[in-house]
């Protein structure tokens, strides 16, 4: 299928003058985190035109906007050899990123740099037009079917008319806007801790890893003499692919809506107030950090959870558990279920176990009243408990590219959204490598 990007807001507006029929994409995608890449990418692929709009300056969203890293575990043991859950995209993607550098066989820790410039050679590579710096803020529906989406941006309030969409914004945002149910965070509303990661350099690595256990008790007791107000109940720390420079993933704002611009912008200030507190602590107690130098925070505080839509099955923690296998599962999983306290210091975890894994169907990425519009990523139709696990970068990336080939399938049979061929849809996940986990 022709395809064409435009390059200037002067040539988008003549091409639509002189052909108004291009100015309906076949496919919007709303948010261009991995999720959001991996549908834009796998439509394309299919045929469709594909317009993918990212209020960031970059794709891959939360290593990026965010600072997250590493990917986390994806994989299982089976037979005694190494099994990986998530693959199709996913696993094109980390091919690309260790022809560049920024991945390394045998270790999870990502540059985000280069995660940025590969995304960008892919999706130009594609032929799928993105806009950067671009903020939904409303759309058109007739009835269940969405028409258009409204976004601010440099140009003013621009409209896309499409044919059909995906939010990727992992806030649900479109879906909200669209008027599909749905819920926060847990059954009181609370959802998981904000965190805003951070860089130290210039530490001495060996030094600090054989003082690592003494500084976590250390920090347990100025914890309990009230010299550090972080709720947090250790020190969260990672490598990263840089030398002696380590990730921070131990901020802690707890009972702040996500999804308020009040509450985040607090969030935001409390977060930064815990970093300079963690590296004061780090500083002048530990051994390996004399020399440090506070390098840098995200752009933003990351979010483990907000909305989450009501679609038409809600993925549970017990389906998760039973490692349920649904007859239109479309991906897999088996992160363990990561929950940080919504309300203050501890972190529950359940693990799976090897060779375990659970499914996820495809009728938790159709919010309701919707006919052309599924939602991806950590905002997909579940509960609390469930979303700890598939909240992963891993497994939202192989959701992206479930929502984006059954948004192909749809568009070539003249259907909704709800009326794709399942066995297709899932024939063709597998055709391009995923593993859908049945």
């Amino acid at each position: 299928m022709e395809t064409k990007q435009f390059r200037t807001m002067a040539e988008y507006r003549q091409d639509l003058t002189e052909d108004p029929a291009r100015g309906i994409w076949d496919l919007i995608v709303a948010g261009g985190g991995l999720t959001g890449v991996a549908a834009a990418v796998s439509a394309r692929r299919l045929g469709l035109r594909v317009l993918l709009i990212e209020k960031a300056g970059f794709l891959g969203g939360a290593p990026g906007t965010m600072l997250i890293n590493p990917f986390m575990p994806y994989s299982t043991t089976v037979d005694g050899r190494r099994f990986e859950l998530s693959r199709g995209f996913f696993s094109e993607l980390r091919t690309m990123l260790k022809e560049l550098g920024g991945y390394e066989d045998g270790r999870e820790d990502i540059h985000e740099e280069y995660l940025k410039l590969a995304l960008d050679r892919l999706v130009q590579r594609e032929g799928i037009q993105v806009l950067f710096h671009t903020v939904l803020c409303g759309i058109e529906k007739d009835g269940e079917t969405i028409k258009s989406v409204q976004a601010v941006t440099k140009a003013g309030v621009l409209t896309f008319s499409g044919r059909y969409f995906i939010d990727a914004t992992g806030d649900a945002a479109l879906a909200v806007m669209a008027g599909c149910p749905y819920h926060l965070g847990r059954e009181d509303g609370l959802c998981q801790p904000m965190t805003l990661c951070f860089r130290i350099g210039n530490v001495d690595i060996p030094v600090f890893q054989k003082n690592r256990q003494a500084m976590q008790e250390k920090y347990r007791e100025l914890q309990k003499e009230g010299k550090i107000r972080n709720p947090r109940e250790d020190v969260l720390i990672f490598n990263t692919l840089v030398d002696g420079v380590l990730h921070f993933n131990t901020t802690r704002v707890v009972k702040h809506d996500p999804t308020d611009p009040f509450a985040v912008t607090e969030a935001e200030m409390i977060a930064r107030e815990q970093m300079f507190e963690m590296y004061d602590f780090l500083k002048n107690n530990c051994p390996g950090f004399e020399h440090s130098q506070l390098l840098y925070s995200a752009g933003e505080i990351g979010a483990r959870e907000s909305r989450m839509s009501d679609g038409e099955y809600l993925l549970t923690e017990t389906d998760l558990r039973d490692c349920v296998k649904f007859d239109d599962a479309v991906a897999a999983g088996n992160y363990d279920i990561d929950i940080h306290n919504p309300e203050g210091s501890g972190t529950s975890h359940y693990y799976f176990p090897a060779g375990t894994w659970y499914t996820i169907p495809y009728r938790a990425l159709q919010p309701k009243n919707a006919d052309n519009l599924l939602v991806a990523g950590r905002c997909i139709s579940s509960t609390h408990e469930a979303q700890a696990s598939y909240r992963i970068m891993p497994i939202v990336t192989t959701l992206g590219q479930a929502a984006g080939t059954a948004a192909a399938l749809a568009a070539k049979a003249g259907t909704g959204v709800k009326q794709v061929d399942v066995r297709l849809l899932q024939d063709t996940l597998k055709e391009n490598g995923a593993f859908i986990g049945i």
